[in-house]
């Protein structure tokens, strides 16, 4: 009977992959840390662009109160979305810190395998 090994065989690194050491030893947790990763920088990005949206509003409304009330309300929401998003990795790493005795024990995790 054939083993579970030998029919798919053995899988090796890319070529490259040493080139990126903080990520070469790969992972599920190295996958959803680049995730997350990538979320926050998303979200980032999302807050500058509605900001200036939202000046630009306030730019071209031209005295109209309803306009610069909804320019003023997409600024404050857009800080507020920056505001949760930072305040949950300062979160996290306070849980971490408190809990497990290392800040970045719940935003880097490591699995330790046998």
């Amino acid at each position: 009977m054939m083993s579970l090994l030998q029919v798919f065989g053995t899988v090796q690194k890319p070529p490259g992959i040493n080139r990126y050491k903080d990520f070469a030893s790969g992972g599920l947790v190295d996958f959803i840390n680049i995730i997350f990763n990538t979320l926050v920088v998303i979200a980032g990005l999302y807050v500058l662009i509605q900001i200036i949206l939202a000046g630009f509003g306030f730019i071209s409304a031209h005295g109209d109160s309803k306009a610069v009330e909804t320019a003023w309300a997409k600024i404050w929401q857009s800080l507020i979305g920056l505001m949760i998003v930072a305040g949950s990795f300062a979160l996290a790493a306070l849980v971490g810190w408190l809990f497990f005795g290392d800040a970045s024990a719940i935003l880097k995790p490591k699995i330790f395998t046998p």
